[in-house]
């Protein structure tokens, strides 16, 4: 059995080596993912390997590497976008919209639409302005795409893998401040499905969700929190459109407790969505309100005070502990 310790943006280069390996039709294109192999070096290797008609360096105009990529999937290519920062993903939100999103259902299914697009995403890493945003949000309220958010090099491995074999468009989010961290990969595992959550930690005291960067920050609260006798579960949503809530009902059920943790604002958001329908389903077996740490509803700071606005462990057990003394 084949393992291997990768680095989170290793594990993506590695899920990316392997689905251009199994199918011809899979490209690689962005801005400096071939020579360069990506301002993360996510790309690192890859032209090399495959050569530059199947790992493209694009000028930089994001709607023109999206519009591309509808034509090219239409042709029956399999195209991988790489957004460079998150903040640059708005020039081609017209085109994720308008046409990304709507062409297989317009279609009636006739024209699959198996686009990728990879967007690192987060803050903690000191950069400037448009360089830390998560507009999550923004593409889950879209019908007709997928949106998913790894958090670990195992997940990132097979799951770039699986968005790639998807007939449906991915918006594949990657959690840039995670991306030098380390874990031991099985490339001969069955993964578990694309839009699955997970258990990551089992608990009783009060469930922690959350997706992408913040898990670690959620697991690293649960085991701050077992030194005071309090055991929470963590759950990593993993998938953010379709939500997979199942394991949250059944947490909730159990704990009777709720706290939602995220870097992308509150409002209208992702952890909203999740406030909601848990309220909905767990009404009769919540103890406390659902809480909810996030960014703040402002642009993203500068990056000196980014640690002000990103949620903590201190913010998460402070949320842990108002909620306990409901």
């Amino acid at each position: 059995m084949a393992t291997a310790t990768l680095t989170l943006a290793k594990a993506v280069n590695e899920g990316l080596r392997a689905a251009m390996e199994r199918d011809p039709k899979v490209l690689v294109m962005g801005e400096d993912v071939g020579k360069l192999g990506g301002v993360f070096r996510v790309t690192d290797g890859l032209q090399k390997d495959f050569g530059e008609q199947r790992v493209l360096d694009t000028p930089l105009a994001e709607s023109g590497i999206i519009g591309t990529a509808v034509g090219l999937a239409i042709r029956g290519f399999r195209p991988v976008c790489e957004i460079q920062f998150d903040g640059f993903v708005f020039p081609g939100f017209d085109q994720i919209v308008s046409q990304l999103a709507k062409l297989r259902f317009r279609s009636q299914g006739k024209v699959p639409m198996p686009v990728v697009v990879r967007i690192p995403f987060g803050g903690g890493i000191g950069a400037v302005e448009h360089h830390s945003e998560s507009p999550e949000s923004l593409f889950a309220h879209v019908a007709g795409l997928k949106v998913v958010a790894c958090g670990n090099p195992v997940d990132a491995y097979w799951m770039i893998q699986q968005a790639i074999a998807s007939d449906d468009p991915v918006i594949f989010f990657e959690p840039k401040r995670r991306y030098w961290e380390k874990a031991e990969v099985d490339l001969d595992a069955t993964p578990m499905p694309l839009h699955a959550s997970r258990v990551v930690r089992p608990g009783s005291t009060a469930t922690l969700v959350g997706y992408g960067a913040v898990v670690k920050t959620c697991l690293d609260a649960a085991v701050a929190a077992e030194a005071e006798g309090r055991d929470l579960e963590v759950i990593d949503l993993r998938t953010i459109s379709p939500l997979d809530l199942d394991p949250v009902f059944e947490s909730v059920r159990r704990t009777g407790r709720l706290v939602v943790v995220a870097e992308a604002p509150s409002e209208a958001s992702v952890s909203s969505e999740i406030a909601a329908r848990v309220q909905e389903a767990c009404f009769h077996s919540l103890e406390a309100p659902v809480l909810r740490v996030t960014g703040f509803d402002t642009p993203y700071p500068p990056s000196r005070i980014e640690e002000d606005y990103l949620p903590d462990l201190d913010r998460v057990l402070d949320a842990v502990d108002r909620s306990l003394a409901w």
